[in-house]
């Protein structure tokens, strides 16, 4: 995030601004809107005078926040496709999008504000998360281990089905086993087009 002045920003006030993000996203998971400022600079490891000066308002930590976020979530891919096959790669992302909606979820009243008055907000952030899964689904496919007539738009809507069903964090577990479904869905022959029925 830039400098509210236009200057560069020095290496240590990224830093701080980085601790700081990463401590906003955990705290808005663990507390939701309860979350205090002054808890988010502790657990920063920085002052609120820290805080203050590179977001002023809460509103402006939850939209650096949901930025930031996203940002991490989608720069998983390609260490998840280095270390793992293309399908597991994406289950595996799959169970980070869970943390991440958590977070979302703990700042939903303040990030409904912004997501309304800043339109391409939300239409940046599915644009960047659609392109996260079309690179896994690519790999995937190359490798014969998805189903070519899947879009990258269905899975990631899929996904946020799941989340909407389980996205609490006393169901997690079911939430996992959700998206082992997902996986089966997207990995197994169609066979309902193949006339198999029930």
């Amino acid at each position: 995030m830039p400098d509210p002045s236009g200057r560069p920003v020095r290496a240590d006030a990224r830093a701080n601004e980085d601790k700081l993000l990463a401590a906003a996203a955990l705290a808005f998971a663990r507390d939701g809107a309860a979350a205090t400022l002054k808890q988010i600079a502790k657990d920063a490891g920085v002052g609120i005078g820290t805080l203050y000066r590179r977001f002023p308002t809460r509103e402006r930590l939850v939209d650096a926040t949901y930025r930031y976020e996203t940002a991490r979530l989608c720069a998983r891919t390609s260490p998840l496709l280095r270390d793992l096959p293309a399908d597991r790669a994406l289950r595996a992302w799959m169970s980070e999008v869970l943390d991440y909606l958590a977070a979302k979820h703990g700042m939903a009243d303040t990030l409904k504000t912004l997501l309304r008055d800043d339109e391409q907000l939300g239409s940046q952030t599915r644009a960047q998360l659609t392109d996260a899964v079309e690179e896994f689904r690519l790999a995937a496919v190359g490798r014969g281990a998805v189903r070519e007539d899947v879009a990258a738009s269905d899975i990631l809507m899929a996904l946020a089905g799941v989340t909407l069903a389980a996205g609490d964090v006393h169901q997690r577990v079911q939430a996992e086993r959700l998206l082992d479904l997902l996986m089966d869905g997207i990995t197994r022959p169609d066979r309902w087009r193949a006339g198999a029925g029930f």
